[in-house]
């Protein structure tokens, strides 16, 4: 099989995919430049995105990257390529966080070829499906089946998805709202809340980054999911509310390490996992509230054998698909050079 040529409309394509991930607050903290001669591309990290209070550590940074990450591999295999992907390849240049390479040619569309991303590809019809989902899911219960496969995708990126049951599942639930509780009354999450949210005509239109109101969900009115109100204490004209799910499902996905290289792989771990998710017919949110909070994110872990760190808490279930967030447009983030 011969690779396809690499021009600069599939690179922009590549890209459009990539961008399509998830981040903190739809931040979307990251930068690529795409290397004509090296056929390769860069992923850096945008510091003006930034959030210092609720992500000082950039520890949320780098799971946002690592998610684009995660989706320009998908989108290098299904043009036909194989991605040999280095993490952090540069320790003079810590705002490097990735290198790709274009080898080849791949199996393209996800067909599967031992080339060591297996079957990335395949997830590519759920990249511009996957939306976080800020509404009520139903009861059904997430079939064993489904549950060992989000447990195998997280594996594949070196990370580990638990299920959290009982008094564990509980006390998750519990830190959530605390975390939720404390950054209602926090003027460093609520400024930035304000700065990466909007509601009304300031959310419509030309904007191209953060979370409208269009995406934040109905109220919160009963039930035990761990939602975050996007509106904080700012009331939207015309929201309604809705009482979610008593049982919700709750996913942990952690990292036997926590440097900036876990935080990377947790990324994409976290966006393998969401994309098959879609593609089993689950929606999903995030969960990050206690995250956010060093003396609450430690609690997290697994109770038993107190090892591991918690990167992501996840909600999963069967429900409505989330509103689309805008995205910045791929000519402001990607540089194409010789």
């Amino acid at each position: 099989m011969i690779a396809p040529p690499v021009d600069e409309k599939r690179v922009t394509a590549m890209i459009a995919d990539a961008v399509a991930a998830p981040s903190m607050h739809n931040a979307q903290p990251w930068r690529f430049r795409y290397s004509r001669s090296r056929r390769a591309f860069q992923l850096r990290a945008d510091l003006d995105r930034f959030m210092p209070h609720s992500d000082p550590d950039t520890r949320a940074l780098h799971l946002g990257c690592g998610a684009a990450l995660l989706n320009l591999r998908v989108a290098v295999e299904y043009a036909g390529w194989v991605p040999v992907t280095r993490l952090l390849p540069d320790s003079t240049d810590p705002a490097l966080l990735a290198l790709v390479r274009l080898t080849g040619p791949g199996n393209g569309n996800g067909n599967g070829n031992g080339n060591g991303e297996n079957g990335i590809g395949a997830l590519h019809a759920a990249v511009h499906r996957r939306h976080t989902s800020r509404h009520p899911f139903t009861a059904a219960p997430i079939p064993d089946d489904v549950r060992n496969a989000l447990r195998e995708a997280a594996r594949l990126e070196g990370a580990r998805l638990d299920f959290p049951s009982g008094w564990h599942r509980q006390w998750v639930l519990e830190l959530a709202e605390q975390a939720e509780a404390r950054n209602l009354t926090d003027s460093g999450s609520r400024g930035d809340l304000a700065r990466w949210t909007g509601t009304g005509t300031a959310a419509e239109g030309v904007r191209t980054e953060g979370v409208p109101d269009s995406a934040f969900g109905p109220r919160k009115r009963g039930g035990k999911a761990p939602m975050r109100d996007f509106a904080g204490t700012r009331r939207v004209p015309g929201r309604e509310a809705a009482a979610f799910e008593e049982d919700p499902h709750i996913a942990l996905l952690s990292t036997a390490e926590d440097t900036p290289v876990d935080w990377l792989r947790a990324g994409q771990a976290v966006e393998r996992v969401l994309l098959l998710a879609t593609l089993r017919g689950l929606s999903s949110s995030f969960v990050t509230q206690a995250l956010e909070w060093p003396d609450m994110r430690w609690p997290l872990r697994d109770p038993v054998s107190g090892a591991g760190h918690v990167q992501m808490v996840l909600r999963l279930g069967y429900g409505p698909e989330g509103a689309p967030t805008p995205r910045r447009p791929v000519r402001e983030v990607l540089d194409i050079e010789p």
